[in-house]
């Protein structure tokens, strides 16, 4: 019981932490991140180590430019895609707070207005980008199709696909993005300002998905397990029709013609790098491992990881 009582003023701390951390940081779209700018395409978006381009070595440097372009705006466009559903699934798990803890209610109340804003941020940075860019590109994911299908899963499995997506967020950011200065620096500023306020919403999943856990009855977190893979699965199906419109797109503008087999190759590799981005990087992240493992059975681990075995290989 005194554990318990320890863990529980633990988890208190951690709540008014991120509140402190949430007015301390505070930003404004257009003040503090886009300021006027536009991008700089002579510039990469994203980094080799998160596009993968350098893999296409049949690809010359303004061609693996134009491809990491591409891909940093499908990047920017999936994360307001997901921040839809976060942003739902935060406001229905904080009515658990709503007649309890005030504080951790605030918490909640800050990280939903934060997630709208971010969705707000990436629908400017969408509309940046098609000002100077080919006409062509489409982002074929609807936001709210998808946050229906994902919203039907259960609270376990939908917290733990967020916490998964908001560490990953955080390691591209810590050990790409920030220290590569040859970025486009509009992009790059975009993913600072996100990355600031996400480090506060990924302890904020942890501490909601444990809650959760503690709730549940082994049956219940079964089934759960279940929820999550399929959940896993859902996005794996998203990349696949993602890389294949950006692969289009990339060999209709970028002015040479391919031959059939680097075709193919320009649409694995982009398909490898999605699934790394928004997948095998979160797997790889220890700090995700760590969470989940303290939470399931070495059978539901196995399962867990025969089931992202195609993907990860």
């Amino acid at each position: 019981m005194q554990v318990m009582q320890q863990q529980q003023k633990g988890d208190a701390g951690r709540y008014a932490k991120c509140i402190e951390v949430s007015k301390r940081i505070r930003w404004d779209i257009d003040r503090d991140v886009i300021r006027g700018r536009k991008f700089d395409f002579s510039r990469k978006f994203l980094p080799d180590g998160i596009s993968k381009v350098n893999e296409l070595d049949f690809l010359n440097a303004d061609e693996r430019r134009q491809l990491s372009q591409i891909q940093g705006r499908t990047y920017a466009n999936m994360f307001g895609l997901v921040e839809r559903y976060i942003g739902a699934k935060i406001l229905e798990v904080s009515r658990e707070h709503w007649l309890g803890d005030q504080v951790k209610l605030e918490a909640l109340v800050r990280f939903t207005d934060e997630e709208l804003k971010h969705q707000e941020l990436f629908r400017r940075i969408e509309r940046l980008a098609a000002e100077d860019m080919p006409e062509g590109y489409g982002f074929l994911p609807q936001p709210n199709e998808v946050a229906s299908v994902v919203l039907g899963k259960s609270t376990w499995a939908v917290l733990g696909l967020t916490c998964f997506i908001e560490l990953f967020t955080q390691a591209h950011y810590r050990s790409s993005i920030e220290p590569d200065g040859n970025l486009s620096e509009l992009f790059k500023d975009v993913f600072l300002f996100h990355w600031k306020e996400e480090s506060q919403h990924a302890i904020l999943d942890e501490l909601e998905w444990r809650r959760e856990n503690a709730n549940l009855s082994a049956t219940e977190r079964d089934v759960a397990v279940d929820d999550l893979i399929a959940l896993v699965g859902a996005v794996d199906g998203l990349l696949q029709v993602q890389a294949g419109a950006d692969a289009d797109y990339f060999l209709k503008v970028c002015g040479r013609s391919f031959a059939g087999e680097q075709q193919a190759q320009v649409h694995a590799g982009l398909l490898k790098a999605y699934r790394w981005q928004y997948i095998v990087s979160g797997v790889e992240d220890p700090r995700f491992m760590d969470i989940l493992g303290s939470m399931i059975t070495p059978e539901q681990a196995n399962r867990i990881g025969k089931a992202l075995a195609p993907i990860v290989n």
